[in-house]
C-alpha cells in the first residue's frame, strides 16, 4: 500500500511519521499519486477515437505549447514543459483537445521524456494514419535542477518526426518556423 510505504520513506529518509506535519503525509501522498499517474488507466487510442471527415484537409495543423507535467522514471521526480504536436491529416481530423489529452495520458505515467515524445507520434500515427507527424517536446527536469549536476536553467528538447516530416525538409522547416 502507498500510505505504508510513504510512512517507512519517512522513518528511512530520519523523520517522525508521526508528527503534526507529517501524520497526513502518507495519505496526501497516495491521493496524489491517483492524480499523477492516472494515464495508466487511460487507452491513448481510445481518446482518438472519435474523428471527423467533415473539414478534414491536407494542410498541416499544429497545437502548440500544450503543458506538461509528468515524473522521471529515473528518479520519480517532476519534469515540466510544453508540446507541441503537428500532422498533415489524410483524410480525417481530431477535435484538438484530443491532442491535448493524448499528451496527458502519456505524461502520467513514469516516464522519460524521449519515450513520452515517441509515444505521442507513434498513437497518432497508429490511430490517424496521417501523412505525417511531427512533436516537439521542451521540459525542464527536477532531477537536473534540484540534485545532480543542478543545472538551473537546463531546457531539455525532443522530438519525434514520421511520415512526410522526416522525408521533406521543406515540411519540417515548416513546422519548426510555425511553432516558434
Amino acid at each position: 500500500m502507498i500510505e505504508d510505504s510513504v510512512r517507512d520513506m519517512i522513518e528511512e529518509i530520519g523523520d517522525d511519521p508521526e508528527r503534526e506535519g507529517l501524520i497526513e503525509t502518507p495519505r496526501r501522498v497516495a491521493k496524489a499519486y491517483q492524480e499523477l499517474f492516472a494515464g495508466y488507466e487511460q487507452d491513448p487510442e481510445e481518446i482518438l477515437a472519435k474523428v471527423f471527415q467533415d473539414g478534414a484537409c491536407e494542410e498541416l495543423v499544429i497545437l502548440k505549447n500544450i503543458e506538461l507535467s509528468s515524473m522521471c522514471e529515473h528518479h520519480m521526480l517532476p519534469f515540466s514543459g510544453h508540446i507541441s504536436i503537428g500532422y498533415i491529416p489524410n483524410g480525417v481530423v481530431v477535435g484538438i483537445s484530443k491532442l491535448a489529452r493524448l499528451v496527458e495520458v502519456f505524461a502520467r505515467r513514469l516516464q522519460i521524456q524521449e519515450k513520452l515524445t515517441s509515444q505521442i507520434a507513434d498513437t497518432l500515427v497508429k490511430v490517424l494514419n496521417p501523412h505525417g507527424v511531427m512533436v516537439v517536446c521542451e521540459a525542464q527536469h527536477l532531477c537536473m535542477t534540484a540534485r545532480g549536476v543542478k543545472k538551473q536553467n537546463s531546457v531539455m528538447v525532443t522530438s519525434a518526426v514520421r511520415g512526410i516530416f522526416k522525408d521533406d525538409p521543406r515540411a519540417r522547416a515548416e513546422f519548426l518556423s510555425l511553432i516558434k
